[in-house]
């Protein structure tokens, strides 16, 4: 299977539970027992982040998600080796799933397929612009087979345009959609330091997928779906977009600060801690003067007194910030800027972020042994979903062949097809 790649991004899974444990769930093989998708059967042709993004969500919400594999198995297997030896994306993306090895270019393997796909509910594929088609797994062949069947196409840039052919890689949307442009130091663009396109594209069709299922439940039709990378991460965009036709300008890129708001951004602290602060109002500002600057005075000087006179005067503005709380430890400028009621967090590294205070995390089974992955955002009722195990390569090839035999034939332990 040619399926599409995407960027990979850096980071690592701590393998340990240390903090933010949360109540879960009871689980079952997949998902929540009784999930809100309890009794729905999705199939993928998946690889990468942002259709396994999609799926994993369907997968946590109780739905039975069987991804199809290559021998060699989705290439985000081998990414890196944090997490008992495997990838971190694919212990991240790929719980609660079941692992199917086949070759839809097969024609016992092709046939498989379609007697899954019979009952199935959703169809997600990510394989590189034509492939599906090619293969026979086109949405509209499939649509017109199956008319209860919800499609799923994640692509780069859509179908229909001339971009519709490239290859997506989550940095090189960052690039195209004007992200990167936007994003980092005056010096040049930066990168978002994690796979925002996929993720953003995985999140707008793990939503569609359940508006259809919702529509479906009353036409009693499944739907067509196509998702792009480029489509999500350009919704993402509205706002500089609109701000720059209706204005002309480009906003800028400030690093850790805002471009149209001031104050609003990063300053150190006299033990070395990095405090971003963020002046939403002229009453926050008046608050902010008085308690932590302790100069009420400031708030009605010129070139002070308001957040478009402040854009105007910024370095004049953040020196006389970064003076006062540089005078502050993190534990000072933390109590008068909650004195103060103003809006602050630390610039933390990555090693802090496993004691964060507000972080959730869930067990969930590896092939390699117990991990602990960051919860799902959302709790039901005070709780978040039991997560099911990540599978080995192929680890339920030879159930769901049996599970899916042709009539009349059935097949042994090894998935070998017996008369």
């Amino acid at each position: 299977m040619d399926h599409d790649e995407h960027d990979k991004g850096c980071g690592e899974i701590v393998g340990a539970e240390r903090a933010g444990a949360v109540r879960v769930s009871a689980p079952q093989q997949n998902g929540l027992q009784n999930g809100p998708l309890a009794g729905l059967t999705v199939v993928t042709l998946e690889q990468a982040v942002a259709a396994p993004y999609c799926s994993s969500r369907l997968a946590d919400a109780g739905a039975r998600v069987i991804k199809i594999e290559r021998p060699e198995g989705d290439f985000a297997r081998g990414y890196d080796a944090a997490v008992h030896g495997l990838s971190s994306y694919f212990v991240w993306l790929n719980r609660g799933k079941q692992s199917l090895v086949a070759d839809i270019k097969d024609p016992e393997d092709a046939a498989l397929l379609h007697r899954i796909l019979e009952g199935a509910d959703v169809f997600i594929q990510n394989l590189a612009p034509g492939a599906a088609e090619r293969a026979g797994f086109g949405s509209d062949e499939l649509r017109r087979r199956y008319p209860r069947l919800i499609t799923v196409d994640v692509s780069g840039y859509g179908a229909n345009n001339a971009y519709a052919s490239m290859k997506a890689y989550d940095l090189l949307v960052q690039a195209e959609s004007g992200l990167a442009s936007i994003t980092g130091h005056p010096a040049g663009p930066g990168r978002v330091g994690v796979s925002v396109c996929d993720v953003a594209c995985g999140m707008a069709a793990h939503a569609a997928v359940l508006e259809a299922l919702i529509a479906r439940g009353i036409t009693g039709q499944g739907r067509k779906l196509e998702v792009s990378l480029f489509d999500g991460m350009a919704d993402w965009m509205n706002v500089p977009l609109l701000y720059y036709e209706g204005t002309g300008k480009v906003p800028q890129r400030v690093g850790l600060a805002h471009p149209s708001i001031c104050p609003y951004g990063a300053f150190p602290t006299a033990d070395g801690s990095l405090v971003l602060i963020s002046i939403q109002n002229e009453r926050e500002w008046a608050q902010f003067c008085e308690v932590v600057l302790q100069d009420a005075g400031l708030a009605t000087r010129p070139g002070f007194n308001s957040n478009n006179a402040r854009v105007g005067n910024r370095p004049e503005v953040d020196a006389l910030v970064a003076a006062r709380l540089g005078a502050l430890s993190r534990a000072e400028a933390a109590e008068r800027l909650n004195r103060a009621r103003t809006a602050f967090g630390f610039v933390n590294e990555l090693p802090d972020l496993p004691g964060h205070p507000a972080l959730r995390r869930v067990p969930v089974e590896t092939p390699g042994g117990m991990a602990s992955i960051v919860a799902p955002p959302a709790l039901a009722d005070g709780a978040a979903p039991a997560l099911g195990p990540v599978p080995a390569i192929g680890e339920h090839s030879a159930a769901i062949r049996a599970e899916f035999a042709a009539p009349g034939r059935q097949q042994d332990h090894s998935g070998e097809t017996q008369p």
